[in-house]
């Protein structure tokens, strides 16, 4: 008898097993996997999620709009019912996104805003106007230009990125927030004059755009360690800084006399150059610590609850505010990589040997 019930009991948990429900279907778009940063956010949230009991579609864009687009079709067709989104062009999943708001998906903003779409219920990112602040506030320190007068300036370019990326608008403006009052006392000067955000953004974050516009620089402003003083170039991240890095050692800069650099991100070859001199700091954001986040945002989605967000006032895309998580960068140099990076387990020493 007791092997019977024993055999029943059983043929009840298969049953079960049988008849469970299945996981909830998260998609994760991802711009491109040629930055190090959104192979390591992808990686990073496939992880979290799948750990929390969802199954995830991670997919890659290689920096095409139409590719992206198709991808997220795709995902709506496998019956996604969340959307984790980083838009190569913040205003170009419109079509896609009405398609997802009639099938009820709910649409995360994941670090980029995506803009002109009533269909996005939720942004999680960092706090970017701090990202420029910090970056800004880090070069007038470094150059001391507070201590500066008119008689004796700083030199400065600038760079920022994508101009399809709408947080170029946070980094770019908290930055010049904290520069501007410099430029117009002439404490701090650009020689070429490249001050607005039009004229100073890399399309695509680009390298090698950063790199040509750097040389171009060198060329039309005569800069060099024995020809015209350039003190520092301002970058909003690290793939373009690292093109302004290869242009100034191509131009005969050595750690000894290099132009201070921002950048964001922490990336590899970026970490890199701090310790060698040829980049002075990049913002960090860890993105464990945001991946985390856009878990508990989808968990609460997920249960029918409403997601924690710090902010309802900032961030509005075109169709409303949209209620946002942000979490805090920090910058990182030379000084405190190690504890930073290493320490905190996000990279191994070896990897930044």
């Amino acid at each position: 008898m007791k092997k019977i019930v024993s055999i029943f009991a059983a043929g009840l948990m298969l049953a079960g097993a049988a008849f469970a429900a299945p996981k909830t279907l998260v998609g994760v778009s991802m711009p491109t996997k040629s930055l190090q940063r959104w192979n390591q956010d992808g990686s990073n949230m496939k992880k979290e999620l799948t750990k929390a009991g969802y199954a995830v579609d991670l997919q890659f864009a290689n920096n095409d709009i139409a590719l992206q687009t198709s991808q997220i079709e795709n995902m709506l067709t496998k019956g996604c019912k969340i959307l984790v989104i980083a838009s190569i062009d913040g205003s170009a999943l419109k079509g896609v996104l009405d398609t997802a708001k009639q099938q009820n998906v709910k649409v995360i903003a994941y670090d980029r805003l995506i803009m002109n779409s009533d269909a996005v219920s939720y942004y999680a990112t960092f706090d970017n106007y701090k990202v420029g602040t910090l970056q800004g506030n880090y070069l007038v320190d470094k150059l001391n230009l507070k201590g500066r007068t008119k008689a004796d300036p700083a030199y400065i370019e600038f760079f920022t990125g994508s101009p399809d990326d709408n947080n170029i608008n946070f980094f770019f403006g908290g930055a010049m927030d904290v520069l501007q009052p410099y430029l117009n006392s002439g404490v701090l000067v650009c020689r070429s004059g490249q001050t607005s955000k039009a004229q100073c953004a890399t399309l695509n974050w680009s390298t090698e755009a950063g790199q040509k516009r750097m040389e171009n620089l060198i060329a039309s402003q005569k800069y060099g360690p024995n020809g015209t003083k350039l003190d520092a170039v301002y970058s909003s991240n690290d793939s373009v800084a690292n093109g302004i890095t290869n242009a100034l050692v191509a131009a005969g800069y050595t750690a000894k006399n290099f132009p201070l650099i921002t950048g964001q991100d922490c990336d590899i070859t970026s970490v890199k150059n701090m310790i060698a001199g040829t980049q002075a700091m990049s913002v960090f954001k860890d993105t464990r610590t945001l991946a985390s986040q856009v878990v508990k945002m989808v968990d609460a989605i997920a249960k029918g609850s409403n997601p924690p967000v710090n902010d309802t006032k900032t961030y509005d895309n075109g169709t409303g505010v949209i209620p946002s998580f942000l979490c805090e960068p920090v910058f990182g140099d030379k000084d405190n990589y190690k504890t930073l990076l290493v320490d905190s387990g996000y990279y191994q020493a070896k990897q930044l040997q």
